[in-house]
């Protein structure tokens, strides 16, 4: 499975992106009303294994790197699970930033305000 995110269609409000996709390689959509239903929290589970086999894949990819006498063939197995990884880890970030309440433009100018503050 790899994740395409410029091929993925934009986020639809009321549908969540699933963490699997279907047999064609299409992305699959859950309608919820966020009751938490069992799709709801299967997914939850999937997207949490798939962090943390992200970071794992990331402690992996770091001793591959740091390893001077890896070969060709290990860094392309590196790399290999590194972009899978990542590309699990940002349809994960898409599900949930597209199901995050939308802000009103006080709540924006708030959180920019908010933002000026800590820089100085």
């Amino acid at each position: 499975m790899s994740y395409d995110r410029d091929a993925a269609p934009a986020p639809v409000p009321g549908l969540r992106l699933l963490p699997w996709e279907s047999e064609g390689g299409k992305p699959c959509f859950l309608s919820a009303d966020g009751a938490g239903g069992v799709l709801s929290r299967l997914a939850d589970e999937i997207e949490a294994e798939q962090l943390c086999d992200g970071a794992e894949v990331l402690k992996g990819a770091v001793a591959v790197l740091d390893d001077g006498k890896a070969g060709e063939h290990a860094l392309r197995l590196a790399l290999r699970a590194t972009t899978q990884s990542f590309g699990d880890v940002l349809r994960v970030a898409d599900s949930r930033g597209a199901r995050l309440p939308v802000a009103t433009d006080g709540d924006q100018e708030a959180g920019e305000r908010e933002l000026r503050a800590e820089r100085t």
